[in-house]
């Protein structure tokens, strides 16, 4: 089967011409790869925190949500200067 190159514009006026029931399969389908990308994503930025963690003498994994929250909060921010 040869190959389409459609542009995004292409893509979405294509599927605005489907009945309603094959535009609800195009969503679903396309929100199901969507979560699929923010589970990797997230699991990358934990392990990235967990990384960061460690180097710091910390344990991400015993954090208290606070904990975690300010270390994070931390990282945000850290070329602020802190009030203590």
């Amino acid at each position: 089967m040869p190959n389409l190159t459609l542009s995004d514009q292409q893509v979405i006026e294509l599927v605005k011409q489907l009945p309603p029931e094959s535009k609800r399969v195009v969503l679903l389908e396309l929100a199901k790869d969507s979560e699929n990308e923010r589970e990797l994503r997230m699991e990358y930025a934990e392990n990235q925190l967990r990384n960061l963690c460690a180097e710091g003498g910390l344990n991400w994994d015993t954090m208290s949500e606070d904990e975690r929250e300010s270390f994070i909060d931390d990282l945000v921010h850290e070329d602020r200067q802190c009030n203590q």
